[in-house]
């Protein structure tokens, strides 16, 4: 009797030790794993402690956020994920209001002849006002200016962009 309660007691042992010595993943293999899987979003960081993932940055959509987090918790060995990310708003810019009956057809002919030689730049009646957009270099920028001042046309705004 003594030796199968002897038994019965070292195979319970066994047992037991068999079930806590389960391998247990480290933080650092987590961290390693999951520092994968949101590099794909450079504004996005994880931070893996005691098991749990930490989610933080900013996605540029709801779907990349979802998807990281999913990722996350597909992870062996992660408990849990914290999400403490936002999403960024998307900015969109305004379209501009585009009439021709405040500027003369004339007046715009006139300056668009005067800029035949920098195709680069466009003339066009933006919310009532002659306006030039496009790329210039600071020198035929200089040019420009002087060329549209020297007709006097009044009011133009020069909204090109100079490289």
């Amino acid at each position: 009797m003594k030796k199968t309660i002897a038994m019965s007691a070292l195979a319970l042992a066994i047992s037991f030790g068999s079930i806590s010595c389960k391998k247990k993943v480290s933080d650092a293999d987590l961290q390693t794993q999951a520092t994968t899987i949101v590099t794909a979003n450079p504004a996005a960081t994880v931070e893996v402690k005691e098991g749990v993932a930490h989610l933080g940055g900013t996605f540029s959509s709801q779907a990349e956020k979802d998807a990281a987090i999913k990722s996350l918790k597909e992870i062996k060995g992660v408990k849990d994920v914290h999400d403490m990310a936002t999403v960024a708003p998307v900015v969109t810019a305004p379209e501009p209001v585009t009439t021709t009956s405040a500027v003369d057809p004339m007046v715009q002919q006139k300056v668009k002849d005067a800029l035949k030689d920098f195709p680069s730049v466009n003339v066009e009646v933006v919310n009532g006002e002659l306006t030039l957009t496009g790329t210039a270099s600071s020198a035929q920028a200089r040019k420009i200016k002087e060329s549209v001042d020297a007709l006097k046309v009044g009011k133009v705004n020069f909204n090109y962009t100079v490289k």
